[in-house]
């Protein structure tokens, strides 16, 4: 068993997800409640994680019992009454209730936003990764925005490494005990890592690059880099190893002991 697989096995386990976000997609088992969850989850990840999981929790309670139906069947501009006291940083109540919007409409145009993304795949056949499906997949989320960008879901070809992007994407698309992988027909072949300044230091460790920046050119390195450990699977080992540091009994220097 190699170091990773190791690493795999030992610390990829539901029980470690909190505090995550991700552990709001536990709550639904419909698809449709999944995704929509998973990107309003992933795109409040920033900031302090006490404060993210307040935040989605905020934002939830108010889309019960079913987010994607309640999106679907509530007018845009009650959107933005039931959020106007919201707040999570620089993330007002007007913000998030665009990107509720944003989700309306691109459910509406086409049917989830699973089959948004697919078709993003269909104008970029012969990409090695989801970068290309996933800047279509933003174009129509920011139609929604009045500069048609945000910091909820920003542009991949601004050089982000868009980190809470490609973190939801690795939820949506893989499925084990902890991604719960509620999309279909995509290969996990070619997601890109969710990339920080954490995961950055541990791939530093791990001699997967020696940038400093954790921008997308980052990205693309490290993932090429796991791609030829796990060419079927390149970001099999993200959550294990992220627990290394972030796990309050957990620290980056227990990776020697895996590797």
């Amino acid at each position: 068993m190699t170091g990773f697989e190791k690493i795999y096995k030992t610390l990829n386990k539901r029980e470690l997800v909190h505090p995550d976000p991700l552990e709001f997609l536990y709550r639904y088992e419909n698809k449709n409640d999944r995704e929509v969850v998973g990107l309003i989850a992933s795109s409040l990840a920033y900031g302090r994680v006490n404060q993210i999981l307040k935040s989605v929790e905020t934002v939830l309670s108010t889309l019960s019992p079913s987010p994607a139906a309640f999106i679907a069947e509530t007018d845009s501009r009650e959107f933005q009454k039931i959020l106007k006291n919201f707040k999570h940083r620089f993330t007002d109540g007007r913000e998030m209730a665009t990107l509720l919007t944003a989700i309306k409409e691109v459910r509406k145009n086409y049917g989830a936003l699973e089959d948004c993304f697919k078709e993003g795949m269909k104008k970029n056949k012969r990409a090695e990764n989801a970068l290309g499906s996933l800047s279509f997949f933003v174009e129509k989320i920011t139609d929604s925005f009045e500069r048609k960008e945000t910091y909820l879901v920003p542009h991949p070809e601004k050089g982000s490494a868009c980190k809470r992007l490609n973190l939801f994407l690795r939820w949506m698309i893989r499925k084990d005990d902890v991604d719960p992988g509620p999309w279909s027909d995509i290969k996990s072949s070619i997601l890109l890592i969710p990339l920080d300044t954490h995961m950055n230091n541990i791939c530093k460790i791990l001699g997967f690059t020696v940038r400093k920046s954790a921008d997308m050119k980052t990205v693309l390195e490290i993932s090429a880099a796991f791609s030829k450990i796990n060419p079927v699977d390149p970001v099999k080992y993200d959550f294990a190893l992220t627990r290394l540091g972030i796990h309050p009994d957990m620290k980056i220097s227990d990776l020697e002991n895996y590797m």
